[in-house]
């Protein structure tokens, strides 16, 4: 079996392609212009699974085409996809007053029209073999999330996206799940970062940390398999018990 991950050259979907591979799983994943890192997770996913094939693929998610074309040689290169994982999303911050045009359909286009075109063409696939996994990456600034109206809204979207793949595919053996992440040091977090947001976190997250990426890799690997098979519509948080942000 094999899996694709949209956005695995780096931090969480780094994480989760490689935990896959370990646990047996071919893997394609996309990215979008750091070539260099997507040929470092190559290089990791070799030294810790041998023999397993992971390659990267360019791919802009917001182009509906290049979507296209690209999920169809995936399906060609490793022909049986059971698990897709919409991970790749961008951060375009600022007060919902001041927020451009621009910003706002970036993150829309990137964090939920994305995964819609990745989804659908899949589909017919796992269609034709009765079986898929469908594992969404949210956010608890899916809840509301102060300078981040396009973020939050994106991330939301994907909750009712889910729950629907869920109802018209489940009865056709196909899964859709989303995870809700809390806070995770990432490169585009960091980027992004807030001195302020860290201290609430470690200040009022039960589990006093952030979580770590591996630990979401463990998640979706588990949503993945067919221990998971019952799951379907579900949204998982993995937060350490702090589900919302200022």
């Amino acid at each position: 079996m094999s899996a694709f991950v949209t956005g695995g050259s780096r931090g969480i979907g780094r994480a989760i392609v490689l935990k896959l591979a370990q646990q047996g799983r071919d893997v394609a994943f996309s990215y979008v212009n750091n070539a260099d890192a997507a040929r470092e997770t190559e290089r990791l996913a070799a030294d810790l699974a041998p023999g397993r094939r992971v390659q990267g693929y360019a791919l802009d998610v917001c182009d509906s085409a290049g979507v296209e074309r690209v999920v169809d040689q995936v399906i060609e290169d490793y022909e049986n996809v059971d698990t897709v994982v919409n991970n790749a999303a961008i951060l375009r911050n600022n007060a919902a007053a001041l927020m451009s045009d621009e910003d706002w359909n970036q993150v829309i286009a990137t964090n939920l029209t994305g995964p819609f075109f990745v989804t659908r063409q899949f589909l017919m696939h796992f269609l034709s073999n009765r079986s898929g996994r469908i594992i969404n990456i949210s956010s608890i600034a899916q809840d509301g999330a102060s300078g981040q109206v396009n973020y939050a809204a994106s991330k939301a979207g994907l909750v009712g996206m889910t729950k629907t793949l869920a109802r018209e595919y489940g009865p056709k053996g196909i899964t859709a799940n989303v995870v809700v992440l809390g806070l995770v040091p990432t490169d585009m977090s960091r980027e992004h970062g807030d001195e302020k947001l860290e201290a609430f976190w470690k200040q009022w997250c039960p589990r006093k940390r952030q979580g770590t990426p591996e630990e979401v890799a463990s998640l979706v690997h588990f949503l993945s398999s067919d221990a998971a098979d019952f799951i379907n519509g579900e949204v998982i948080h993995i937060s350490g018990g702090l589900t919302y942000v200022p």
